[in-house]
C-alpha cells in the first residue's frame, strides 16, 4: 500500500510571500489617490512625532470628514499610526511599513547586479531660485 505525503500548504506554497503581495497591493492601494499620497508624503516629511489630525486637514484644505475617511483607508493599508493626546489625534507615518514597501519594490532590483543611476529624491526649485 502506497503511504500518501500530506499536503501541507508551507510545501507547496510560500505564504509569506504572499502576505508580501498583499501587503504591499494594500499599500499601493491605499496611496493610489491625491489626497491620501499628499497626506502621506506630509507625514513622512513630519518624521516620527507626526501632526495633529486638524493641521493636516488645514495644511491640505481637506474638511474633517474626507480627511478622516483617507486616515482610515491608510491605517488600514498599515501606512499611518494614530495617537490621542487630551482631545486631539495624531497620525505618523508608519516608516517600517513605508520602508518594507520599498524594499519590496526594489527587491531584486537590476537582476541583482548594481543599479545605475542610483535614484535619488528630486528636488524642487522654489520660485526664488528659478
Amino acid at each position: 500500500m502506497h503511504s500518501r505525503a500530506r499536503l501541507t500548504p508551507s510545501r507547496y506554497f510560500d505564504h509569506s510571500r504572499n502576505v508580501r503581495i498583499e501587503a504591499a497591493v494594500r499599500s499601493l492601494a491605499a496611496l493610489a489617490q491625491e489626497s491620501r499620497l499628499a497626506v502621506f508624503r506630509m507625514l513622512v516629511q513630519a518624521g516620527p512625532e507626526g501632526l495633529a489630525a486638524g493641521e493636516i486637514a488645514e495644511r491640505l484644505g481637506i474638511p474633517a470628514s474626507t480627511l478622516s475617511f483617507h486616515m482610515k483607508a491608510l491605517s488600514h493599508a498599515g501606512l499611518v499610526e494614530s495617537r490621542q493626546e487630551s482631545r486631539f489625534v495624531f497620525y505618523s507615518a508608519n516608516f517600517e511599513a513605508m520602508n518594507a514597501l520599498i524594499g519590496y519594490l526594489s527587491e531584486n532590483c537590476c537582476g541583482g547586479r548594481a543599479c545605475a543611476p542610483v535614484a535619488s529624491p528630486v528636488r524642487r526649485k522654489n520660485s526664488r531660485e528659478a
